[in-house]
């Protein structure tokens, strides 16, 4: 048999890597422990930098001889920084796929192929200090890597994504020092890292050099625990020496207000076992810290002080529930890659930061680390600010699924030490962050024997925190039920519906609501759940952030690539642009969405007349007190006052009613009365500025009807002519022009110039969401949605009492259909030049071959591209579509045209905008264009045509087109999270049914006026 290559070597975990431990700094005293200033503590080098000499190789057999001697000659190679992954840098192939292994599946083998990359950095230390280690850490190396110093090999590690440390002591020396590290892009390890990302190697995170005293703790493992009434607490810490000398350990505990809770002084050896009597709870919203000073002696002299932060808290299971400080708390989370457009997969911890700021700020509570460990200081972050996590361990292989063997290494016992390896360096490094409340075994690797013992490690190791893996169907060794995707209605699937009913666990849904593209809908039909159930304890967004690829065009353009842009092959193309963030880091409508969804208080209407409303605390643990209630008054988009409403004392998860008084006001015709409640932070916190809003809400009190039309008179008469097949409509200000022979309204003219360069025309596509991936074949090879076909039965004209009616009959069908509508157009145009529009439609044909979903029903219009700004009464101010509309309000709103287009990375449709009972477009001349629904209508206007955009694969690709894209849809379909998961509700679906429209069209010059007012008017 051949002999195995060291980096394919599954007996081979490590060679002289030091036993994981958790993460801590080591101080000379109190006093500089307690500002944890790295380069304060005993001894501390940072070894990033841009000034890595790098030589890239296709296979680690080409490496240079001597390639890590001093003597060797690295002058001519190539410098780069680190951290940094090399294809970021012009080395190597970017790839993008899903699931896929880029190599043929014979684990543990790997390809000859392998690049490599090499790695010298020159550093230079004043003095080597004595009595204590000398250690050299690596924070994330992808995937497996050699460690030279000073003409000598030191050790060997895989596993990418968690810390490596060796003792270099014997290596290092005064003065220069030569550091080398070979790196392998792949390894066996490879097989445990198929994660859903771009494929990117090399050294991604922190390299550091540090001093650790002889006589000083490798190793402290602090927890907490409480009494059966949660009222008193025990705070524990297990010390691990390597050399035992007589120390002893002063314990001091401060509490979050600075004041010294204990002092106690123990024998090394001996475990801190104390009592706190009622210690503040650390929960996400609560994230109180205590401090733990650990002071290390050794005959009267000080050896080291460590500092660690500690939150009390409880978990355990009870019943179908899992409760923390003994409450069912319900997770609002998300999963999070590491990710920059820029730089792959190095984040600094200020992005970090940003982003845990950003998810507070949008009521998230809790993260899953998809799926692999973070670096260190995330967890100092989550700590801080209040973060519930699932720490996830860094193994993932979903490549075998495809192979019909699942599980083969994954119940596999020659696999078993690499397994447990990879969960024991995660627990051994994070046991001590209070905002880890699961350990995740992993993700989308089947089950197996593995798995077993992965369990039994975790549950032996730390029994103060709940075991997690979705791969365990049966919650055989897994302490939740946890699923994915799980669909709301389907009659083949799993439901949640099944999950309520038969799980005996507490389940969670660690990814749901895939969040690529628009989408997705759904998310209030979910959190309904979860708040109806106790069992059901929330869910984890698929995933925060998109991974997009940024670049800048010829023309200076920047977007960002995907799967496929690089030729990389096999890809999941735009799978990678799923998130909540854009690349850019602007909050994409989904994430305003979930923000509302998941809000901390609801407001329910009561008695609207009286003022009676309910407002639901959603809070685990806080009341209401550290929020500022505003209550806003509108008429149409006016403010008419503004107030501050005192909260009653709300509990965590209970009610209460508030009344509040509306403003005496003299109504006017046509206009709405709106009433919003701002709910904003009345102090400025570590994430979150004093007013930021965190819940707010939107009722309409009171609608007043528009005043009854005056008859007009005085206006010229209409005058119709004829121009081969164009009939001309002419009044005193305006011409519009028919076709007779397809029934169209051409154009509409006022003063001389074209305001509509096409009239309505019956539309039922839409640019594909990626949330329509599995409709499309369906759609366009089955039902041919895009082909559609108006074919022209009749075309009529009359007058009366003056007005000028205009009527077409027609059906309307795709190709090869056998199903279609039976439509009527009906335009009345009044001397004013004012054009009601009615339209029919009338499902007909063979109805059931006709597919379960339209993507929309309505008219499409071409306006003159002058109109720059519209303005509308009803959803917004965001986009909004029927599964995905909680984040919208009704008001009066306006944005400039470019404004109300959502730049997905890859577009698709986008701006609608719901339940409008007027709509206009203005142009920077002030000339109006206004459409008043008789009842309610969706609307967006852009400047591309929908094939633009199903056509482009970037935005960059868009052209603006020469006219203003105009829709008006009686129907929009849902959205769904089908990209994976749940497709559109049935109750979401825009179906084969029959519709009518009914609205007109004014041309009006405002002048002073508003278009508010405009709209107001009959």
């Amino acid at each position: 048999m051949n002999q195995l290559k060291r980096w394919e070597n599954i007996g081979i975990d490590e060679i002289n890597r030091l036993s994981p431990r958790a993460d801590y700094l080591s101080f000379p005293s109190k006093q500089l422990a307690a500002k944890q200033i790295k380069e304060s503590s005993h001894f501390y080098m940072n070894l990033n930098g841009d000034d890595w000499r790098f030589l890239f190789l296709e296979a680690p057999e080409y490496s240079p001889k001597d390639f890590y001697k001093t003597a060797y000659d690295a002058s001519a190679w190539d410098t780069v920084k680190v951290p940094g992954n090399w294809q970021r840098q012009g080395y190597g192939n970017m790839h993008y796929s899903d699931l896929w292994y880029s190599f043929p599946i014979i684990p543990p083998h790997v390809p000859t192929e392998n690049p490599t990359g090499i790695y010298r950095r020159q550093f230079v230390l004043d003095e080597k200090k004595d009595n204590g280690q000398m250690i050299l850490r690596f924070q994330g190396v992808d995937s497996a890597f050699e460690v030279y110093l000073n003409d000598s090999f030191v050790g060997y590690s895989k596993g990418a994504r968690i810390q490596s440390e060796f003792d270099v002591t014997e290596y290092c020396k005064s003065g220069s020092n030569l550091l080398t590290v070979r790196v392998f892009q792949w390894s066996d390890g490879t097989y445990l890292e198929d994660q859903d990302m771009w494929w990117l190697s090399g050294i991604f995170r922190d390299v550091d050099l540090y001093y650790r005293p002889d006589a000083g703790l490798y190793d402290v493992t602090v927890k907490t625990l409480f009494d059966s009434d949660l009222e008193d607490g025990t705070l524990s810490a297990a010390p691990l020496f390597t050399e035992k000398k007589g120390q002893t350990i002063l314990y001091e505990l401060t509490a979050p207000d600075g004041k010294t809770i204990f002092e106690k002084e123990l024998p090394g050896e001996q475990p801190l076992v104390q009592k706190v009597v009622s210690p503040y709870k650390w929960s996400a919203e609560t994230p109180f810290l205590y401090d733990l000073y650990m002071t290390v002696k050794m005959d009267g002299n000080i050896v080291e002080v460590i500092r660690q932060r500690v939150g009390f808290r409880s978990i355990e299971v009870k019943g179908r529930t899992f409760l923390v400080n003994g409450v069912a708390i319900k997770l609002k989370g998300v999963n999070r890659h590491d990710y920059h457009p820029k730089t792959g997969r190095v984040v600094t911890r200020e992005l970090i930061e940003q982003d845990i700021r950003l998810m507070k700020q949008h009521n998230i509570n809790a993260i899953r680390t998809a799926h692999y460990p973070n670096a260190p200081y995330f967890y100092d972050v989550c700590d801080e600010y209040g973060m519930y996590v699932i720490d996830e361990a860094d193994l993932e292989c979903h490549g075998f699924e495809l192979t019909g063997d699942y599980g083969w290494i994954s119940d596999n016992p020659l696999w078993e030490k690499a397994f447990v390896s990879r969960l024991k360096r995660m627990m051994m490094r994070d046991k001590n962050h209070p905002s880890i409340i699961m350990w995740s075994l992993g993700n989308e690797s089947s089950f197996g024997c593995n798995f077993r013992v992965m369990a039994e490690f975790a549950k032996q190791t730390d029994p103060t925190r709940l075991v997690h893996y979705e791969g365990d169907s049966e919650a055989e060794v897994s302490d939740v039920f946890s699923t994915m995707y799980t669909w709301l209605e389907d009659e083949t699937k799993m439901t949640m519906d099944h999950v309520i009913t038969n799980t005996k666990k507490p389940h969670i849904l660690c990814e749901y609501g895939h969040a690529m593209g628009n989408g997705p809908g759904n998310l209030k039909e979910y959190q309904d759940l979860f708040y109806a159930h106790d069992h059901l304890q929330g869910g984890f967004i698929w995933e925060w952030y998109d991974h997009g690829v940024e670049t800048v065009d010829e023309n200076g353009e920047v977007y960002y690539k995907y799967g496929g842009d690089f030729g990389d092959e096999p890809n999941n193309r735009n799978f990678c642009i799923d998130g909540l963030l854009m690349p850019n880091r602007q909050p994409s409508p989904s994430l305003l969405e979930y923000k509302k969804v998941i809000e901390p208080v609801k407001t329910e209407c009561v008695d609207m007349a009286a003022g009676m409303f309910r407002l639901r605390n959603h809070y685990d643990f806080l009341d209401l007190s550290h929020f500022k209630l505003l209550c806003s008054f509108y008429e149409d988009d006016v403010l008419l006052e503004e107030k501050e409403v005192k909260l009653p004392d709300i509990p965590a998860r209970e009610s209460s009613v508030l009344q509040i008084s509306y403003p005496h006001v003299e109504k006017k015709d046509g206009a709405h009365y709106y009433l919003r409640f701002s709910y904003r932070l009345k102090k400025k916190t570590a994430w979150a500025d004093q007013g930021e809003e965190l819940a707010a809400a939107a009722f309409t009190w009171h609608k007043e009807a528009r005043k009854k039309r005056a008859v007009q008179t005085g206006e010229k008469p209409i005058n119709v002519s004829h121009d081969d097949h164009r009939v001309i409509v002419e009044g005193q200000d305006f011409k519009i022009m028919f076709d007779d022979v397809k029934g169209t309204l051409l154009t509409v003219e006022r003063d001389g110039k074209v305001w509509i360069e096409q009239g309505p025309r019956l539309n039922f596509w839409r640019a594909p969401i990626d949330n329509d991936m599995y409709l499309l074949r369906d759609y366009k090879e089955t039902h041919f949605m895009h082909l559609w076909h108006e074919l022209v039965q009749s075309v009529d004209y009359t007058f009366k009492d003056q007005d000028f009616i205009w009527r077409v009959r027609t059906y309307n069908g795709t190709v090869n259909s056998s199903w279609y509508y039976s439509s009527a157009y009906e335009y009345r145009v009044s001397p004013d030049g004012t054009i009601h529009c009615e339209i029919l439609g009338t499902a007909s044909g063979k109805k059931e071959k006709a597919p379960a979903m339209l993507p929309r029903i309505g008219v499409e219009m071409h306006v003159n591209k002058s109109f720059d700004k519209a303005a509308w009464r009803g959803l917004g101010p965001g986009e909004n579509y029927p599964d995905s509309r909680e984040a919208s309000y009704h008001g009066v709103f306006q944005m400039g045209i470019d404004q109300l287009f959502t730049n997905y990375v890859k577009p698709q449709e986008n701006g609608n905008r719901m339940a409008c009972d007027w709509i206009g477009l203005q142009n920077k001349k002030n000339d109006a264009l206004l459409c008043q629904a008789e009842d309610t209508l969706n609307f967006s206007a852009s400047r591309y045509e929908d094939t633009d955009m199903e056509n482009a694969r970037h935005t960059k690709d868009l052209i603006k087109r020469d006219y203003l894209v105009w829709h008006l849809d009686a129907r929009q379909n849902g959205l769904g999270s089908n990209s994976c998961g749940q497709d559109q509700l049935d109750r979401y679906r825009c179906k084969f049914e029959d519709f009518r429209m009914s609205f007109r069209l004014k041309m009006a010059s405002l002048g002073d006026d508003s278009l508010a007012a405009l709209g107001r008017e009959n």
